[in-house]
């Protein structure tokens, strides 16, 4: 029956054209990557990608998290997993602080590192912000390869644009996030927490502190990274 409020074809549609164009771009800067219409043929195809025994190593990552790809790994149990950020069922970190910084330095040489993605644009980079770093220091070096997983609402014009909604949209709802899922108190006091707008702040906890752009890779490194973009709605 002919419905013209389901436009989910049309945005399937979308999503495919601007994430083959990504790629392609991705694969002239030494980047490889996959475009999946689903987050279980993402899934599928990554676990496929780790060998038993590497020891695969997690960044913080809402769309990790919606693809299932996190709590796979621990199921199956032939991975070492290095998770800084491994929670309770109530989001209080497994972790405390000390030992969750041991094992973000672990991350870096970890045989696998998986991660999701602030944004992706047109031309084929990857821009994030970190407050502390430890999430964007391992796609730049350390680990032999690097799966990033994002949804293909992610992709945006450029490199301002991705900035943009990273610091206006990304950044508060994270931080927020954090506050209230995650029992991160010292975040409610952040200025974009407290008015859902970023104040280019100098607070304590700013969660702004590294900006990173990925342009490409060295021949010599081309295929480390490999971006896997799936055509739904992921992450923040």
């Amino acid at each position: 029956m002919f419905d013209e409020t389901n436009t989910s074809q049309e945005k399937k549609w979308h999503y495919r054209q601007t994430a083959e164009q990504a790629l392609r771009h991705f694969r002239r800067r030494h980047i490889e990557g996959q475009y999946f219409d689903s987050c279980q043929e993402a899934l599928t195809t990554v676990l496929g990608l780790i060998p038993e025994g590497a020891v695969v190593g997690c960044g913080d990552s809402v769309t990790l998290q919606q693809a299932g790809i996190v709590a796979a790994l621990r199921d199956r149990q032939r991975n070492e997993l290095l998770d800084p950020f491994e929670r309770h069922e109530d989001g209080n970190l497994v972790m405390d602080d000390d030992e969750r910084l041991r094992v973000m330095r672990r991350v870096l040489t970890s045989d696998i590192y998986l991660s999701g993605t602030n944004a992706i644009t047109m031309d084929g980079r990857l821009v994030n912000i970190d407050g502390r770093g430890n999430r964007v220091a391992p796609m730049i070096f350390g680990p032999e390869k690097v799966f990033i997983v994002a949804g293909a609402n992610k992709i945006v014009k450029n490199v301002e644009e991705a900035i943009r909604h990273i610091k206006d949209v990304e950044a508060p709802v994270n931080a927020r996030r954090h506050a209230i899922k995650h029992h991160r108190e010292m975040f409610n006091d952040l200025p974009c927490v407290r008015t859902g707008v970023c104040n280019d702040c100098a607070h304590d906890y700013r969660i702004c502190n590294a900006t990173v752009i990925i342009e490409g890779a060295r021949i010599v490194e081309k295929g480390r990274i490999n971006v896997f973009i799936i055509g739904e709605d992921l992450g923040i």
